[in-house]
């Protein structure tokens, strides 16, 4: 058996995948692979995903220079979840995040508002120009 067909994937062919820095443990984003994109991370060992938005794989860093190198892949006890053990590239520290920020999960509910917390390392237009 193939590696791949124990992943059990959604209706629409893709498995959510979480990205958690190596070094810190910091979980830095939440996406989305295809068959083909968990099959290119194992063979590059850095991260590609699948956008759902602009329906094709989405090579993680190929605009910005933020690419996320794998160390290890894990799956799930379900075999629906992958983890990938990544190291962010790009920038001192890493930033996972689209809007200039270390991780995407930046905000804090406090007293019913999302609050944000984590600083914007980087200023978004000049990463994606």
């Amino acid at each position: 058996m193939n590696w791949l067909d124990e992943v059990k994937w959604d209706a629409q062919g893709l498995v959510p995948v979480i990205a958690q820095e190596r070094s810190s443990g910091d979980v830095l984003m939440f996406a989305w692979m295809n068959r083909e994109a968990l099959a290119k991370t194992a063979e590059l060992g850095r991260a590609v995903y699948f956008s759902r938005s602009r329906n094709r794989l989405w090579f993680k860093g190929e605009e910005s220079g933020h690419v996320q190198l794998v160390h290890e892949m894990r799956l799930d006890c379900d075999n629906d979840v992958v983890l990938l053990k990544i190291t962010q590239e790009g920038h001192d520290p890493g930033i996972a995040c689209h809007t200039g920020r270390h991780s995407c999960f930046y905000s804090v509910l406090k007293d019913g508002v999302w609050t944000p917390v984590d600083p914007v390392l980087k200023d978004p237009e000049s990463i994606y120009r």
